[in-house]
């Protein structure tokens, strides 16, 4: 077998391949024992059909036929591995020349990853917010804690703010009642607005028994974005009253004995939840600028393919989950057609370029993923998934998911190296480590994959080899 490699574009080639004839004999002999199995012809035994009578009665072409599509994928392989190509997606395969007895010539264009090459990255600086807590922020904490111990007193007076009040409600639009517009028996805090917009104002100053009408755009449901003539009315109005905020309440509400240790846990809490945020701010800022330092083309067909998966998963899988279509998430959104559009490519390209440069990286820096760390991420990934791991890990195996989660690791580590090199600073100039605490410094790498997952998880057909579903070139 000869083959060239022609290149197209700096992610496309076209290969061209010539095959000697003979090295199609097991090809021709499978497809003649295929064509024996599946055809029956008087006076010969079932399997037993001579090969020169089956080309007498079905045609020598139908047997070239299916021995031609039998080897191609043999041939493609192997004009691949002798390109040293590093291929992407399904090839597009045209068969040039195929003489009986002599030679079968074909090419096949294919996208390939393109050559990237890493610059130094050390010099990248970034500034994240500051991890500061202050008495406000665990005052308000506290506060949060303590709501959710309140205690409510029916009362017969008219609703105010800060009051419990229990409503039926009723949407229409254009007079007619929506399917899904009927609520009863629901219990809302007067000045939350954990409800619908404007029912503060309609719900304030009724006694039980009371109603009013009032206009609101609806947040969810059938008809989300509309607006709608709403009918509210109260049931009951209880007043909310609080613990006070002393030791007993710490026994009440924690595992503490003063009210004192309970907001010192608050603050290592929140100070804890800062330097996340931190480390969350330094990933996703780092990530930003090393894109800004590589130039990667991108696959046309690799990017095509990637914005019509992102479209087709958001119209047939989450917005159906909302009970909303593309219509009224483009209104809600407040973009026009042309603005998703531009907006879903640019997070495309985002997403194929990340995955491109921390492959590369992994590369560079020679990076493993061990056991440990691929069953930290599954069991982080089975959590978000809402899965039990078991569930989540099967679902993986038998969809051949496994090397999908290994990259995400190794992008992930990858991203940490580049993190680990770069400068950080908060918002008040200080240099921040973030290694400080030994727990978050060994769980950064995975804390960075799933940084960059949602970034480059849909860019994941990058990895698949240049195969149809059953593993096979087309022509």
């Amino acid at each position: 077998m000869k083959s060239a490699v022609e290149t197209l574009n700096p992610t496309r080639v076209r290969l061209t391949v010539e095959v000697p004839f003979e090295e199609l004999k097991d090809s021709l002999d499978a497809a003649y024992k295929k064509i024996n199995e599946q055809v029956t012809v008087k006076g010969f035994r079932k399997g037993k059909i001579p090969a020169r009578v089956i080309d007498q009665r079905f045609g020598r072409g139908a047997v070239l036929e299916e021995a031609v599509n039998d080897a191609l994928p043999k041939f493609y392989t192997e004009a691949v591995n002798e390109g040293e190509l590093n291929v992407l997606g399904q090839p597009e395969v045209d068969i040039k020349e195929l003489k009986d007895g002599e030679l079968l010539s074909f090419t096949a264009e294919v996208d390939i990853r393109p050559e990237i090459t890493i610059p130094d990255y050390s010099g990248i600086e970034v500034t994240v917010d500051a991890a500061e807590v202050g008495e406000e922020d665990i005052d308000k904490s506290v506060e949060q804690l303590r709501d959710r111990f309140a205690s409510t007193t029916a009362v017969e007076r008219a609703a105010a703010d800060g009051d419990v009040v229990t409503v039926d409600l009723e949407a229409k639009i254009d007079g007619e009642v929506l399917e899904d517009g009927v609520a009863s028996g629901i219990d809302y805090v007067i000045g939350s607005g954990d409800l619908i917009e404007g029912i503060d104002d309609a719900v304030t100053g009724l006694e039980a028994g009371g109603e009013a009408t009032f206009a609101s755009v609806l947040k969810g449901g059938s008809a989300e974005g509309k607006e709608a003539e709403v009918t509210v009315k109260v049931t009951e109005v209880k007043t909310r009253e609080l613990p006070e905020l002393d030791d007993d309440f710490a026994q009440m509400a924690s595992e503490f004995d003063t009210l004192e240790e309970l907001r010192a846990d608050s603050r290592k809490r929140l100070e804890s939840m800062k330097r996340y945020d931190q480390a969350t701010q330094a990933q996703e800022r780092v990530l930003d600028e090393l894109l800004k330092l590589v130039e990667v083309p991108i696959p046309e067909k690799l990017l095509a393919d990637e914005v019509e998966t992102r479209k087709h998963n958001l119209e047939h899988h989450q917005l159906p989950q909302m009970g909303i279509d593309i219509a009224q998430y483009l209104q809600i959104q407040g973009k026009t057609q042309e603005e998703f559009d531009a907006e879903t490519s640019e997070q495309a390209v985002k997403g194929i370029k990340t995955q491109f440069i921390l492959d590369e990286l992994v590369n560079k820096e020679k990076l493993n993923v061990n056991q440990e760390e691929l069953t930290e991420h599954l069991m982080r990934r089975a959590q978000s998934s809402g899965m039990s791991p078991d569930q989540f890990a099967q679902a993986v195996v038998e969809g051949g998911q496994v090397p999908m989660l290994v990259g995400e690791v190794a992008r992930g580590k990858a991203l940490a190296v580049v993190v680990e090199a770069a400068k950080v600073v908060d918002t008040n100039g200080e240099t921040v480590d973030l290694d400080d605490e030994e727990e978050e410094s060994a769980e950064s790498g995975d804390a960075a994959a799933e940084a960059v997952t949602e970034t480059a998880e849909a860019a994941e057909g990058a990895e698949t080899p240049a195969e149809g579903e059953d593993g096979k070139p087309t022509a």
